[in-house]
C-alpha cells in the first residue's frame, strides 16, 4: 500500500515515515503546498495523510483539488488546528478522517488500516479474525454470531490487539494506545494486567479462535491459528 505524507514539520515527517515504513507501507513525502500538488497531480496513492497548515498554501486546497480531480485516495487530515470549523470543512471537502496533533503512532496506524480495509471492502469496516468479528464504527464484537459484551477499555484493547495480530506488544505501547496521555498519571502499569486478564477470560468463555497470550518479561500478543 502506498501512502503520501504531506507534512512540513521535519521531525514529525521523519518519525511517521519511519514508523509506517516498518509497518510495510510505501511512504512518499511532501513538505510544502507546491510539492504536495505536484505529487497528487503526478501519482496515485492508497491513502494521503494531510496537514492543513503548509508553507505556500493550505492543505484544504490540496484536498479540494483532489476531489475536483475525482481521485479515489483515502484522506486523513493530521493537524494541530483542532477547531470545529477546520474539522467540519475538511470532512465536508471529502476527508475520510481527522486526527489532531499530538497523536500516537499506533492510533494513526490503526486508522490508516481501517480506512484501507473499508475501501477494499466497499465501505465495510468489520474486522474478522476466525470466528471473531469486530466492528469499530458500532463498537460491537461477536463470536460465532453471538455478541461479546465488553466494557469500553476491553473493546479498545481488543481493537488494538486485532489490528496487530501475532505481534509482540509491550505493556507501555499497549497502555499508551488505549489510555493515551492519561497514562502519565498512572503510578504503575499493573492495571494493564487486570484489564487484559478480564478480556482474556471473556474471550475464552466465548470460544474465540484468537487468544491473547502473555509473553514473560515483555507484554502480550494476539495469537491466531485456524483450527
Amino acid at each position: 500500500m502506498k501512502i503520501l505524507l504531506i507534512e512540513d514539520e521535519e521531525e514529525l515527517r521523519n518519525t511517521v515515515r519511519e514508523y509506517l515504513t516498518r509497518e510495510k507501507f510505501i511512504v512518499e513525502c511532501a513538505e510544502d503546498y507546491a510539492s504536495a500538488m505536484e505529487k497528487v497531480n503526478d501519482y496515485d496513492y492508497d491513502c494521503i495523510l494531510l496537514d492543513i497548515m503548509l508553507p505556500g498554501g493550505s492543505g484544504l486546497s490540496v484536498l479540494a483539488h483532489l476531489k475536483r480531480m475525482r481521485k479515489q485516495e483515502s484522506v486523513i487530515i493530521i493537524s494541530a488546528k483542532d477547531s470545529i470549523e477546520d474539522k467540519v470543512e475538511g470532512l465536508n471537502l471529502g476527508a475520510d478522517d481527522y486526527l489532531a496533533k499530538p497523536f500516537h503512532l499506533a492510533e494513526l496506524n490503526a486508522r490508516v488500516k481501517s480506512l484501507l480495509r473499508r475501501k477494499k471492502a466497499g465501505g465495510d469496516t468489520s474486522i474478522v479474525l476466525g470466528n471473531l468479528t469486530l466492528v469499530p464504527d458500532t463498537r460491537k464484537v461477536t463470536v460465532n454470531g453471538n455478541e461479546l459484551n465488553l466494557n469500553r477499555k476491553e473493546f479498545d484493547l481488543l481493537y488494538y490487539f486485532i489490528s496487530n495480530p501475532n505481534r509482540l506488544i509491550n505493556r507501555m505501547a499497549l497502555a499508551e494506545s488505549v489510555w493515551g496521555d492519561h497514562i502519565d498519571q498512572a503510578d504503575s502499569l499493573d492495571f494493564i494486567y487486570s484489564q487484559v486478564k478480564n478480556l482474556r477470560k471473556k474471550m475464552k468463555a466465548a470460544g474465540t479462535q484468537a487468544e491473547i497470550k502473555a509473553v514473560y518479561g515483555f507484554g502480550y500478543k494476539l495469537a491466531f491459528d485456524m483450527p
